[in-house]
Parts: C-alpha cells; sequence; structure tokens
C-alpha cells in the first residue's frame, strides 16, 4: 500500500468513525455512522458487547472519570487509525464502552455491518503479559472452551502494537448477559461444564504442570492478620469518617477477630491440585446465552493457582449467595460441582469438595473493598459499597454454616 492509499484509508476511517460528511454514507444504508456528539458520549452498550462491566449507564456523567468531549473525539479517531494501520478494517461506528479498569473499551461496528470489541491498552509497558493473556484465551479457544477469539493483526500478531494505539480486536459474543447478577437454575451446572472443560485445557498447558500443594498454603492468615491491623489503624486515625467507612472499620474488626477460626479451618484442608488457571473468574467474565455458557473471557496471564479458589470464586459469588436461602444456592452449587467432575472427571474430588472452605476462607482474609476508602478512596461508589457489604455477609454466612454445607456436598459427590 502507497503512502497516499494508506492517507486516504485513515482519512475515511476517521471521518467514518466521527460521522464526518467526507464518508458520503447513501441515505438508504442502514449502517451509516452515528454523529460524532454520540459516538463520544454514548454510555449505552447492549447485550451483545463482549464487556466485562455491568451493562448499565453512569448515573452520574459529571463524576465519570471519562476525558472531556475533545479528548474522547481524538481517542476514538485514534482507534479508527489504529483500526485502519493494524488490522486493515474501516469503522463506521465507534462507541466507547465506559468501563474498564485497566484499558479503555470500544464497541465497533464495520463497513459490512460485523460488530467488534476493542480493548485499548493504557500504556505499552506491559504489553507482554496482556500478550500472553490473550494467548491463554487462543489456547483455551483452540481447545474446544467457549471463549472470545482475537482478530490477529496485519502482521499476524495478537496484539497491535505499532498504530497510534496499542490494542487488542475481538469478535463479539452475540446476544449474552454477563454472570454478574449471580447464578440460578440451569446456569449453575452450565457453569459447572465450562469450568471443568476450562480447567481440563489449561491442565495441560506448558506453562506449569499440574501439582499438589497443601490446602492450607492457599491464604497466609498471618499476613491478612497484619492487613487488617494496619486498615484498622488507618481508619482510627482518620478525624472523621463516612458511613462507609465506619461499617468498613467494623468490619475489618470483625474479619481480624475470627481469622484464628479461618486459621484453623484451613490447618485441618488436604493437598490440593494447583495449576494453570483463567485468573479471574468473576461474574462479569461469564458470559451467557440463555442458560448455556456462551464464552469465558477476559484472562489473565497463565499462573498457576489453587483450583478449588477458582472454583469457588464463581460459585460463591456473593449475590449468588445471599440472593437465595442457604438451601437454595447449595443446591445450585452441589449441581455446579457436580457438572464440573462429568466435564474433567481427571479433577480431585479433594478440590470440590473442599472449594467451599477455600472460597470462604479467601474472602475472609481478603481486604478487598474494605481498604478501598483508604487506599483508593477515588473509585469508591455506591455500587463498590453495596458489594462490600454483601461479600462480608456472605463470607460470614459460609463460615458459621461450613460443616453442614460440607457434609451436604460430600454426600453429593460419593
Amino acid at each position: 500500500m502507497s503512502a497516499g492509499d494508506l492517507a486516504a484509508e485513515l482519512h475515511l476511517a476517521r471521518s467514518a468513525a466521527t460521522g464526518g460528511r467526507d464518508s458520503c454514507p447513501s441515505p438508504n444504508r442502514t449502517d451509516r455512522p452515528l454523529p460524532a456528539h454520540h459516538l463520544s458520549t454514548s454510555l449505552r452498550f447492549d447485550e451483545e458487547t463482549m464487556s466485562t462491566a455491568s451493562h448499565q449507564p453512569a448515573t452520574n456523567p459529571a463524576a465519570s472519570s471519562a476525558p472531556g468531549r475533545a479528548a474522547e473525539e481524538e481517542l476514538i479517531m485514534a482507534v479508527a487509525d489504529t483500526l485502519v494501520l493494524a488490522y486493515g478494517l474501516h469503522p463506521a461506528d465507534i462507541t466507547r464502552i465506559p468501563e474498564g479498569t485497566a484499558t479503555d473499551n470500544y464497541a465497533v461496528v464495520d463497513q459490512a455491518g460485523r460488530r467488534h470489541f476493542a480493548k485499548v491498552y493504557r500504556t505499552r509497558e506491559h504489553l507482554d503479559l496482556e500478550r500472553a493473556s490473550v494467548a491463554l484465551s487462543e489456547y483455551c479457544a483452540d481447545g474446544g472452551v467457549a471463549t472470545a477469539r482475537a482478530t490477529r493483526t496485519r502482521e499476524h500478531d495478537l496484539i497491535a502494537t505499532r498504530g497510534p494505539l496499542p490494542m487488542s480486536l475481538w469478535s463479539y459474543v452475540p446476544h449474552t448477559a454477563t454472570a454478574e447478577g449471580g447464578l440460578r437454575g440451569a446456569r449453575w451446572a452450565a457453569v459447572g461444564t465450562a469450568m471443568g472443560r476450562l480447567h481440563s485445557r489449561l491442565a495441560a498447558h506448558p506453562a506449569a504442570s499440574r501439582t499438589l500443594k497443601p490446602g492450607a498454603a492457599v491464604c497466609d492468615v498471618a499476613a491478612s492478620r497484619d492487613r487488617f491491623e494496619r486498615l484498622i489503624h488507618a481508619y482510627q486515625q482518620k478525624p472523621r469518617l463516612g458511613e462507609f467507612e465506619t461499617w468498613a472499620l467494623q468490619a475489618a474488626r470483625e474479619r481480624q477477630a475470627i481469622l484464628g477460626d479461618v486459621e484453623r479451618t484451613l490447618a485441618s484442608l488436604p493437598r490440593l491440585t494447583v495449576q494453570i488457571l483463567q485468573g479471574d473468574m468473576a461474574g462479569p467474565n461469564v458470559l451467557f446465552n440463555n442458560d448455556g455458557v456462551a464464552a469465558i473471557v477476559d484472562f489473565r496471564p497463565p499462573a498457576p493457582g489453587y483450583l478449588a479458589w477458582e472454583i469457588a470464586r464463581l460459585g460463591c459469588d456473593p449475590k449468588s449467595v445471599l440472593d437465595n436461602s442457604a438451601e437454595s444456592w447449595l443446591t445450585g452449587y452441589t449441581d455446579l460441582t457436580l457438572a464440573y467432575r462429568e466435564a474433567n472427571p481427571k479433577a480431585s474430588a479433594d478440590d470440590l469438595l473442599f472449594s467451599l472452605r477455600v472460597g470462604c476462607a479467601a474472602m475472609l482474609c481478603s481486604a478487598f473493598p474494605l481498604s478501598v476508602p483508604v487506599e483508593r478512596p477515588h473509585i469508591v461508589d455506591a455500587a463498590l459499597e453495596a458489594y462490600g457489604q454483601v461479600r462480608h455477609e456472605a463470607a460470614l454466612m459460609l463460615l458459621d454454616r461450613l460443616p453442614v454445607m460440607e457434609e451436604a456436598l460430600h454426600e453429593a459427590l460419593r
């Protein structure tokens, strides 16, 4: 491609992405680009996005951390340039998805009407790790696991690095909703099957062999005790505490007081499986199509961890625990473990049976999000406060009923 041809491509891409008149869309076309103000400020996105965040618009745009309109339009033009330069893809519509912790996310519709999901990395510093995350997702997809596929660049790379923005591009997973609102009904077994297949595939990953390690090491209780002590001290040094901070201080004291119980609970664990994991098995990263798992997304770089924790991370989701009676939730969790065992028959029975104990202990040892008002006050919002309270309640409930629940789970898995 000549320099002149490339310049023309970039001009057309920018014009289309920002709704410019130079693209001269036919008035009869249904995929003509929306105006620039819609592209740069729209906070709405439907269930076909691959976003790992809640499908809700920001409730207070003035408080959003999104850049101003001019800067946002500049970013959208840079996204358009990168799509052309790196992928040869001409956008008709680019809309920012306003959620994302480490990336800026965009919904893209190309000139043929195909939908894509663009993850723009905010720094080039750790692109090797980001590339490893994408490669892990591809490895699982190659093994038949339901996950999203990345689009290769013109140079066949998983991440575009030569354009204006470092970016990965993904195909949409259509007609989906996340598991963020909790699990129910047939979705319990569907998640168990999907995770079983995922872990079966990851057990063969060359980065690390599957092995057994002492279950008690899943949490460092001594480090957690020190962490809560420092957190309590930090709250006590504040001249005034807000409502959530007052609650978080009380919750931190409560956690610190029961860490002895947690330590004794962990001490009786057998050796448990450690292997490569997805790394972020949370509700927003599991996409459902009706009651089937359409995709598991947002992988982390390949790293070994306790299999039981990744099972519990999703199965013991606080909303799933508290939005049902204890009996109803345990029935769902049992369905998950039975489906998991069928999909991953090589899994140790101990990993499934003691996943409840591991999940409960991990939640109680974690200071998140009680620590957020002290360490990252700028991200505190109503949703995070509600999540903190629900997570705390769910963990305490699990600890209180753990013996009865483990006995029931053991009977079901026999």
